[in-house]
């Protein structure tokens, strides 16, 4: 065998000192933890692909708006718990300059993170319906999604979409929902990790399923804007962000700032519930709620008893940068469209050092060059792939844990590796390939 990166034995202990058996089951902040410390151990500088963390600095506008609000002493008053209402204001704007959609300022709500708008999401819509205790993830997905379900007893099912693109989406969702156990499901657009991007057509599958059997659609644009085939960059200005909320009136957006504004650090995001959820009445929520008010029990009760509102100089942050992507006078797709070009460089040495991509088509199409893409090795298993890779100095998740049925494949992060390393990275994988290739014989 060649040489390896890093020597087996360090790997082999350090997997030990943290009990991992299962690399395939190993989360996303357990990998970072591992990789931390073979770094340390080595002195090694790792290809970081397992965290999608953003790779570029924060918008200045945000950054300079958040120092002024903290001068001005914001940090000694509590935030009010609907969010800061200039924030509100923009928030609706922007939903209707790059969504197309008309919602009201109470249906928009900052929140700590997108994962705190999907937590609180759950923590309610788990109780509208007595009889409804399941969600429905539409996968590949965020694993720390299934954790929050399961963390709040909620029960799951989930249906990998790629086996189900274009009509025969409908059959699936029929199967699931049909049994009336479903009170939501949930999805990301882009989808993270495989970066397919659900049509118009498929929209509309999901609005007429979900309407027929009252499930509430809620859909993650973590990576708002981001399919790089299309310019949803320009406010008001087609073509808009596909979205759910286009077809069906019962609906949560969750939309991040951390990717699209690089702002991952000061955990803000938006929430956005259409008029028609926010305003509906469930008599059921009565049962662990005080209002059977759908806004209400949201914001005043499963909002409030996870956090007493938002952290305040965040949103001042949010506000001065969604204001001037409104007035376009910032353009947030210039300044990430880097990613596609890591993306395209990355996937051009996988697969020229004999790996595969796992989603590799989008319906028809190949799949866009974005934030993430899936690979595999012929004949390895998802716990022998992420071992190779830890050994020649690259992190990654497995497929395993987004809710892939493809548990040999691996989720690829571009955002970290910067551009002086990409060679660098054909360079290990080639070592890898030669070095299977060799074990084989």
């Amino acid at each position: 065998m060649s040489n390896t990166i890093i020597d087996k034995n360090v790997l082999d202990d350090v997997l030990k000192k943290f009990n991992v058996s299962s690399l395939v089951d190993t989360s996303i902040r357990q990998m970072c933890q591992i990789v931390d410390k073979l770094e340390r151990e080595t002195g090694v500088r790792y290809i970081r692909m397992e965290l999608g963390n953003p790779g570029l600095p924060p918008v200045q506008l945000g950054v300079d708006a958040e120092i002024e609000a903290l001068k001005q002493g914001i940090a000694a008053v509590y935030p009010d718990i609907q969010g800061y209402k200039p924030l509100k204001n923009e928030i609706k704007k922007f939903v209707k300059n790059f969504l197309d959609l008309d919602v009201n300022e109470e249906n928009c709500l900052p929140t700590v993170g997108s994962m705190m708008g999907s937590f609180t999401s759950f923590m309610t819509l788990i109780h509208i319906h007595k009889e409804k205790k399941k969600l429905l993830f539409l996968d590949p997905g965020f694993p720390v999604h299934k954790l929050q379900a399961k963390v709040l007893g909620s029960g799951s099912d989930h249906i990998d979409v790629y086996n189900y693109r274009g009509k025969k989406l409908e059959e699936a969702l029929e199967k699931y929902l049909s049994t009336g156990e479903f009170y939501g499901l949930i999805y990301s657009n882009p989808n993270n990790p495989s970066w397919i991007v659900f049509t118009d057509e498929e929209l509309q599958i999901i609005a007429k399923i979900a309407k027929k059997y009252d499930v509430v659609v809620i859909e993650d644009l973590a990576y708002f804007g981001m399919d790089f085939r299309q310019d949803y960059g320009k406010p008001g200005v087609p073509p808009y962000q596909p979205t759910i909320g286009k077809y069906y009136d019962q609906y949560i957006l969750l939309i991040s700032s951390s990717k699209v504004f690089s702002y991952a650090g000061q955990r803000i995001a938006m929430m956005v519930v259409s008029p028609e959820l926010f305003n509906r009445h469930f008599p059921d929520l009565k049962t662990n709620f005080h209002s059977d008010h759908f806004g209400t029990a949201l914001i005043f009760e499963s909002i409030y008893s996870v956090s007493s509102g938002t952290s305040h100089s965040p949103q001042y942050a949010l506000y001065a940068i969604l204001k001037a992507v409104n007035e376009g006078k910032y353009n947030f797709r210039d300044e990430v469209l880097i990613y596609g070009e890591k993306a395209k460089i990355m996937k051009k040495h996988f697969l020229e050092n004999g790996f595969q991509l796992v989603y590799d088509k989008d319906v028809d199409k190949p799949i866009a060059d974005g934030f993430y893409f899936t690979v595999k090795y012929p004949g390895l298993d998802g716990n022998e792939i992420l071992y190779q890779l830890l050994l020649h100095g690259i992190g990654a998740i497995s497929l395993k844990i987004t809710g892939s049925d493809i548990h040999e494949g691996i989720r690829a992060c571009v955002s970290l590796i910067p551009m002086e390393m990409m060679d660098e990275l054909g360079r290990r994988l080639k070592i890898m390939k030669e070095n299977i290739e060799q074990n084989k014989k």
